[in-house]
């Protein structure tokens, strides 16, 4: 992933909150840390003692999904790297509720905030620092209130609040000029006050739970999307290999004769719904013969479907399979990734590693457009 830059678009999914604008109360600046015993990704539970010796501690609330957050990773990394052997201990806390993520706010990740999807994120990205899982009860978010993520909490060795805010002044780090975070950590150890004590944080906001109900709603409008399905003779399909759309294409060959193509087409639906808002769009081409349309457009009716779906409109398949890929030999499910210049940049014959394919999707977007 590119962390060079950030683009303004990602902040779309984000927002720049005051701290009043939140649901729970903010910590307040001289409070004591509350105590929490949380199930960490490491596969044991972290509690409030086990911090007991270091002279400050930093509490920083966090997700997975939140392009924000993504983008301050390597500077939490290494914060945490310079500021161990000084006696100072890191603890990342999700506050989200899992259930409470729409789809369409993944736009910028490869993963939401499960517990399982944090382990995947911190192997990933090899995190030093533990990391831990808040998002069925969020009972301890609650009682530090933080509004976005990336928020921190920074206490004193007698573990009173003395810095809650931002971690730094910009979420591009060519542009950064105060380091809120940092100054804080080095005015405690030197026994005096931090320069700046409280500032108002950029990020996404919170998913606190009760967002279920918005969740189902927003589900239940994408299942109400009108599906259809278009006859591709070679024309068609030597056009959607070239794609000139402006976006990255997912082709996804398949028939409903191929358990493996049945068996993953959720996924293919899904990932849809997570990028489609972005420069990305997915096309499934049914090999089935022309006059299985009615079971086709069945079948995709029954998923759900609203991306733009062809059927082979000939029964002579081999022409057709040729002017999309003369080298392909027609097997199923047969998946690709092209991008706007019409580059191959993933390519499946057979049953796809989704989590594989949204890592190469949201590089390649971020990539084109920073975010």
């Amino acid at each position: 992933m590119n962390r060079s830059t950030i683009a303004a678009i990602g902040t779309a999914v984000c927002l720049v909150a005051p701290l009043a604008a939140q649901t729970f109360p903010t910590l307040p600046l001289g409070a004591s840390a509350p105590d929490f015993n949380l199930p960490g990704v490491d596969g044991r539970n972290w509690a409030l003692k086990d911090f007991a010796e270091a002279k400050a501690l930093v509490v920083l609330f966090t997700c997975n999904h939140c392009p924000t957050a993504q983008y301050y990773e390597e500077r939490i990394k290494q914060i945490a790297s310079d500021y161990k052997p000084r006696g100072v201990a890191l603890v990342a806390i999700s506050p989200n509720d899992p259930k409470s993520v729409r789809l369409d706010e993944l736009g910028w990740s490869d993963l939401s905030d499960s517990f399982a999807e944090m382990k995947l994120r911190a192997e990933e990205r090899a995190f030093n620092f533990p990391y831990l899982y808040d998002g069925d009860a969020e009972a301890v978010s609650r009682l530090y209130g933080p509004v976005v993520t990336p928020h921190a909490f920074v206490f004193d060795a007698g573990r009173k609040l003395r810095y809650v805010g931002a971690i730094d002044d910009s979420e591009r780090i060519q542009h950064v000029k105060k380091h809120y975070l940092r100054d804080a950590l080095e005015a405690l150890l030197a026994g005096k006050e931090p320069p700046v004590a409280q500032t108002k944080v950029v990020g996404c906001s919170v998913k606190w739970a009760g967002k279920e109900s918005q969740v189902r709603a927003y589900m239940e409008k994408l299942a109400a999307e009108p599906v259809t399905v278009a006859k591709a003779d070679a024309d068609t399909l030597r056009a959607l290999r070239k794609n000139d759309s402006g976006k990255f294409r997912l082709v996804n060959f398949w028939a409903t004769w191929c358990a493996p193509c049945v068996a993953e087409f959720d996924d293919f639906v899904t990932v849809n719904r997570m990028y489609r808002h972005r420069d990305f769009e997915l096309v499934t081409v049914s090999i089935n013969r022309p006059d299985e349309e009615k079971a086709v457009l069945e079948f995709l009716k029954k998923r759900q479907a609203s991306n733009r779906n062809l059927l082979f409109a000939s029964a002579d398949r081999e022409p057709l399979i040729n002017a999309f890929d003369p080298a392909w030999q027609g097997e199923v499910p047969y998946t690709l990734l092209i991008n706007p210049e019409g580059k191959i940049i993933y390519s499946e014959k057979g049953s796809v590693d989704f989590l594989a394919l949204k890592r190469t999707i949201v590089k390649a977007m971020n990539e084109r457009k920073p975010w």
